[in-house]
């Protein structure tokens, strides 16, 4: 059977809604031999721009010619533009694509009655327990399945002549915090606490129910409220909840079996309506559904239970590795204590990857450490991808770099069908380190504790890139400390500190030292004829002479102003004449080319000595200085005996 590849595009998995579908996805992945990659964000939760752009940056990953169809979850996305890009990406690779409760006209569907099941709960709480007075915890207004859910209530209140203020919606994103936040909204808007409060998912339900409950209101008794999806937390909570029951599961099912009856141009309507049911139960007044069964309770302690277990596990863990990688001092120990906690938890597969510029110094102030407020971050992924970490079926791989394309390293042994890759961002803020992979881990992912573990390990990349950007600055300040930038040799400092230990074992193993001291000739007539801009370049010409004449471990530097010095261990009197020579023929070159205005010429003195205890190396620059001193004073005495 042919092996297809899929992109599944998802928001926020630790949320109970996506959890239920890319469980139907992965189950039947392997049924329909698909491999899928999800590219996941987590993006809603901090509410903090710059952490969001870094999030989102995980769609731009996938190229999606690469890949044979594609999964949309674009409802969980809160943001319109980065879901714009998206589609048109997967519009113009031309792949078929299945889109879960939003529908694109251009794409397979998935969805149900949003319209008829909201209106059903709407009605049922109007004509059953006899309310007039509502409030409305909605989802994002641009979200299709939230702007349904609000029409439909809209319009069964219409149809009844009920009156509705609309201050009395309040606009979440479907996440927990949003049904707290909404209380608090009526409250302090002096908002009369109605009859009954619909929401359009059971997590701002059960969040709500909470923050009426700390206010002292009693549900149902004192206010109903219904949710919407019956997702585990509406039969996993301290009430029952009043809501609406969807095959989450089956719609992830589905997706993966219209695509392969498009790939084996099975035939097939493009749109797909799943049904529905509504629960009427404990939370709007009603007891038809509520479980007695003890057997029932029992086994939903034990869920409970477990989750709690494996929970605290995970959170223990977590605790060890954000511990050892804050601890890191440096990039080699923090991928050591990575590898450790992976092969601790041993996923099937693990791959962490990073953009080979993710430790730039871009945007770092040099002297602190922090980022740049003005500073362009790299954004984007490379080209090119280093693998730091490979680990497959309990081994770790040796693997430098793969292409951006490649996504995971192919590694040898038999391929198989069915795999659910999970694919998250690395980065901080607005910068893009690169992505991680993940494929079977016992570890749950869709739970809000593993965007803590995401979180921890960009915190402590970051750490580790300061440190390594700190290096940087600290390497290029000794830099600037000792090397001469104008002539692009060693200055004093740098001179001093290339020599020191040398010096010491020469004095130590009583072996001998010599020091050159060469002075430019006429630097200040070049100047005053020519300017000095021509002086500046007379003095760089003696630098390169001397780069291109000490071939023999020679240390050498601009001493000062057109004085410079060579210093050199283990030296005789045949090899300092020799290097005499070569710095004389090296100058005539220079001047046999016609580069210059002037003649270049340089005095030079040297001296051969062992250097004693308590012996200063400037003691020999004083000795050499007043060797070359005397042949400077020769070279005028001749050219004015000529004259």
């Amino acid at each position: 059977m042919k092996e297809y590849r899929i992109a599944l595009i998802v928001e926020e998995i630790d949320q109970s809604y996506q959890s239920e579908i890319l469980n139907g996805i992965a189950s039947a992945a392997k049924d329909f031999s698909l491999n899928v990659s999800a590219f996941v964000s987590f993006s809603a939760s901090l509410n903090n721009e710059k952490h969001d752009i870094g999030e989102f940056n995980i769609f731009n990953l996938p190229d999606f010619n690469d890949f044979d169809g594609a999964i949309l979850l674009t409802n969980t996305l809160a943001h319109q533009p980065v879901v714009a890009n998206i589609l048109s990406r997967i519009k113009a690779a031309g792949i078929p694509a299945v889109s879960i409760d939003n529908d694109i006209p251009y794409m397979y569907y998935i969805g149900i009655d949003n319209k008829t099941a909201m209106r059903s709960i709407t009605e049922h709480l109007i004509n059953v327990h006899g309310f007039s007075e509502f409030c409305y915890i909605s989802g994002p207004a641009d979200n299709p399945e939230s702007a349904d859910r609000l029409n439909a209530f809209l319009q069964v209140l219409n149809e009844y002549d009920i009156p509705f203020d609309k201050g009395n919606i309040y606009y979440g994103d479907f996440r927990s915090p949003s049904g707290r936040e909404a209380i608090d909204f009526f409250i302090e808007n002096g908002i009369k606490m109605p009859q009954a409060i619909i929401c359009a998912n059971d997590v701002m339900a059960s969040s709500a129910i909470n923050r009426l409950t700390e206010e002292g209101y009693n549900v149902p008794k004192d206010i109903a409220v219904t949710g919407f999806d019956n997702t585990f937390i509406s039969h996993n909570y301290q009430i029952e909840l009043t809501s609406v029951d969807r095959p989450l599961n089956r719609s992830g099912r589905i997706a993966c079996q219209m695509l392969y009856q498009h790939f084996n141009e099975i035939p097939q309507d493009r749109y797909y309506v799943l049904n529905m049911s509504t629960r009427f139960t404990e939370s709007c007044g009603c007891s038809d559904n509520l479980v007695y069964d003890i057997n029932e309770f029992r086994e939903l302690n034990y869920r409970n239970y477990a989750k709690f277990e494996r929970s605290q596990n995970f959170m223990s863990t977590l605790n060890k590795l954000s511990t050892s990688l804050l601890g890191s001092n440096s990039f080699e120990d923090y991928i050591d204590s990575l590898k450790k906690f992976t092969a601790e938890i041993d996923p099937e597969e693990f791959y962490f990857c990073l953009c080979d510029n993710w430790n730039s110094e871009s945007d770092i102030d040099l002297f602190t450490g922090d980022t740049a407020d003005n500073a362009v971050a790299n954004d984007r992924y490379t080209d090119e991808i280093l693998v730091p970490i490979c680990y497959k079926g309990g081994r770790f791989f040796n693997i430098e770099k793969i292409s951006r394309r490649e996504i995971i390293p192919e590694l040898p042994g038999e391929k198989t069908t069915g795999k659910f890759y999970y694919h998250l961002p690395l980065h901080f803020g607005k910068r893009c380190f690169g992505y991680m992979v993940i494929l079977n881990s016992p570890v749950p992912l869709h739970n809000s504790m593993f965007e803590t573990y995401c979180i921890s390990i960009n915190n402590s990349l970051e750490n580790i890139r300061k440190l390594i950007c700190l290096e940087y600055a600290v390497n290029r300040l000794g830099r600037l400390y000792a090397w001469d930038t104008f002539s692009g040799i060693y200055n004093r400092n740098g001179f001093v500190q290339a020599t020191e230990s040398i010096f010491r074992d020469c004095i130590t193993e009583k072996r001998d030292i010599m020091l050159m001291f060469i002075d430019l000739d006429g630097l200040k007539k070049i100047n005053d004829t020519f300017g000095h801009g021509v002086g500046d370049r007379a003095i760089c010409n003696i630098a390169d002479v001397l780069l291109q004449s000490c071939n023999d471990n020679e240390i050498y530097c601009r001493f000062g102003g057109d004085e410079f010095i060579v210093f050199a261990s283990d030296y005789t009197e045949q090899m300092a004449k020799k290097l005499y020579r070569k710095i004389n023929e090296n100058i005539d070159i220079i001047n046999e080319s016609g580069v210059n205005p002037f003649e270049l010429s340089a005095s030079i003195g040297y001296i051969i000595t062992t250097p004693k205890e308590n012996e200063d190396i400037f003691r020999f620059v004083t000795d050499a200085d007043n060797i070359m001193y005397n042949e400077k004073r020769k070279k005028k005495l001749s050219r004015y005996l000529k004259s």
